[in-house]
C-alpha cells in the first residue's frame, strides 16, 4: 500500500497512482511547452512538471484523470515538487478508482446529517426553522458531499457539512457563555452561510469554480435564494432580511468578499466562528504533516506564515 504523497521526503522515488486535480500549460525559456500538474491522493497534493509536453499529453492529463506516475520528490522554492520520470493514464486493469484518491471528512455523512437535524429540532423560531428545512431538503445530497472550498480549508468530500457541523458545535458552546445570543438566528446563519457553494463549485472529485461561481459567487447566490425561498414559503418578516444579512456579511470585510460588514450581533459571531473553524482546519492538517520541532510549509491563507510544532506536542 502506498504511504501517500504527503509522507514522502525529498529525494525519495514515487511510483504509484494519483489523481490530476489541475493541469496548466506553460512555455519554458527554451520555447518548448510544458504542463504543470497538481496531483493528489488522500494524504495531500503535490505540484509536478511534465516537460516538453505534447498536444496528446494536454488531452490525456486533465482534471479528474487518474494517472500512474513515477518520479522523484524534489524541493523548489521551499515546497515539494515531483520530477516526473514517466506518466500514463490509469487503465481499468489497474484496479484503482478515483474515489480511492480523494480525501474525505473524518466523520461519516450520516453522522453529519444527524447532527444538523438535531440542531434544527432545537430551533424555536418557526420562520427560521422553515427556511432552513427548505434548503436542507433542496440541497441535502450536495451538502453532504461537496467540499467547503477549492483549497485552503475543508477542501475534501463532505467538507462543507463537516465545516457546518464544527461551526454548529462552536455556536452551541458560545450560547452557554453568552446567553443573550439568538441561537436560532446563529444556527440558521451557520447552516446556510456557505450553501451557495453547491452552485459556486463544480463538484467533488476535482472541484473548480463554475461560471456562476466566478461571475456571481456563493454569497450573492445564497442571498438571492433565501429571498426566493421566503416568497415561496410566504414569509414576509424581518427574519428574512436579517438572515440574508448574516450570509452577506459572514466574510467580515469587503476585501474578504462581503459587500457589507456584520451589523448584527449574531452576524459578527457567525463571521468569527467561520474564521476560527477555517483557520483551525488549515492549521491542524498542516501540523499533522510535520514532526515536533519542525515548521509547516508557508500557508498562503494564513498571511503566508509557517507554523512551528513544539517538541512537547503529542
Amino acid at each position: 500500500m502506498n504511504k501517500g504523497i504527503a509522507n514522502y521526503n525529498v529525494g525519495e522515488l514515487f511510483d504509484y497512482f494519483m489523481l490530476v486535480r489541475a493541469a496548466n500549460k506553460g512555455i519554458a525559456s527554451n520555447g518548448k511547452p510544458f504542463l504543470t500538474l497538481l496531483l493528489k491522493d488522500v494524504s495531500g497534493e503535490i505540484e509536478a512538471k511534465l516537460w516538453e509536453a505534447t498536444s496528446e499529453d494536454e488531452e490525456l492529463f486533465v482534471p479528474e484523470q487518474l494517472v500512474k506516475v513515477t518520479g522523484e520528490v524534489n524541493q523548489f522554492r521551499g515546497r515539494s515538487q515531483l520530477k516526473i520520470h514517466s506518466i500514463r493514464p490509469a487503465q481499468s486493469t489497474d484496479g484503482v478508482h478515483p474515489n480511492d484518491f480523494i480525501e474525505k471528512a473524518p466523520v461519516e455523512k450520516d453522522e453529519l446529517m444527524a447532527r444538523i437535524t438535531e440542531i434544527i429540532f432545537e430551533m424555536k423560531n418557526p420562520n427560521l426553522q422553515r427556511i432552513v428545512r427548505y434548503f436542507i431538503k433542496k440541497y441535502q445530497e450536495a451538502l453532504l458531499t461537496y467540499p467547503a472550498a477549492v483549497k485552503n480549508h475543508h477542501e475534501y468530500v463532505s467538507g462543507l457539512a463537516y465545516h457546518i457541523v464544527s461551526m454548529l458545535n462552536l455556536a452551541k458552546e458560545l450560547k452557554v457563555l453568552y446567553p443573550d445570543i439568538n441561537k436560532d438566528l446563529l444556527y440558521a446563519g451557520v447552516i446556510l452561510h456557505d450553501l451557495g457553494k453547491t452552485k459556486e463549485l463544480s463538484g467533488v472529485t476535482a472541484p473548480s469554480y463554475t461560471l456562476e461561481g466566478k461571475l456571481i459567487g456563493h454569497i450573492p447566490i445564497m442571498v438571492e435564494e433565501i429571498g426566493q425561498a421566503a416568497r415561496e414559503l410566504q414569509i414576509e418578516t424581518e427574519e428574512v432580511t436579517i438572515l440574508q444579512h448574516m450570509v452577506l456579511s459572514h466574510h467580515g470585510k469587503a476585501e474578504w468578499g462581503s459587500p457589507t460588514p456584520p451589523l448584527v450581533r449574531e452576524a459578527e459571531l457567525l463571521h468569527l466562528i467561520d474564521l476560527i473553524d477555517a483557520k483551525m482546519n488549515m492549521l491542524n492538517r498542516s501540523l499533522e504533516k510535520v514532526k515536533p520541532g519542525e515548521f509547516t510549509d508557508r500557508l498562503f491563507a494564513m498571511d503566508n506564515r509557517a507554523f512551528y510544532r513544539p517538541l512537547f506536542d503529542e
